[in-house]
């Protein structure tokens, strides 16, 4: 009986060394492919979080465009309405008066006149212009000559 134990024994001490160098080969494989999951754990937290952020930030745009687009179906009428009276007035001061040539000779001396006088309000607002103009001057020149 005892070769047997003996046996027993050395074959139990050279499992445990096989066994050893195995598990030695498969740490050496197996650690950088953790190292790597680990590191995939961390980028996808971080990808969570800011595909988290963006959704957020997306659910707030998308309150800002029910906004606007409430406002918009709110507006449209009105700016329709604001449009057709705007063509109304276009068509009606469009339209020619009907006259008469002494009503229409009439209205062109009157014009006339019109022009004329703007015209005499032009220069007599040049001259007033040109007149403050030279009094400014003096009166800087005379405060030059003052303070010296």
């Amino acid at each position: 009986m005892p070769s047997f134990n003996l046996r027993e024994r050395a074959a139990k001490r050279l499992a445990r060394l096989v066994d050893f160098r195995i598990e030695e080969r498969l740490r050496e494989r197996v650690q950088p492919l953790e190292d790597r999951v680990t590191e995939q754990e961390h980028c996808t937290v971080d990808h969570r979080r800011r595909l988290d952020a963006l959704e957020a930030g997306l659910e707030h745009a998308r309150g800002d465009l029910r906004w606007t687009r409430s406002e918009l179906d709110r507006l449209m009428p009105q700016v329709a309405a604001l449009e057709a009276a705007l063509e109304t007035l276009r068509e009606k001061t469009a339209l020619t008066p009907v006259a008469d040539k002494p009503e229409l000779a009439e209205a062109r001396s009157l014009i006339e006149e019109i022009q004329r006088q703007h015209a005499q309000i032009r220069v007599r607002l040049t001259g007033i212009a040109r007149y403050e103009d030279r009094l400014r001057k003096l009166e800087a020149q005379a405060s030059v000559g003052a303070t010296e």
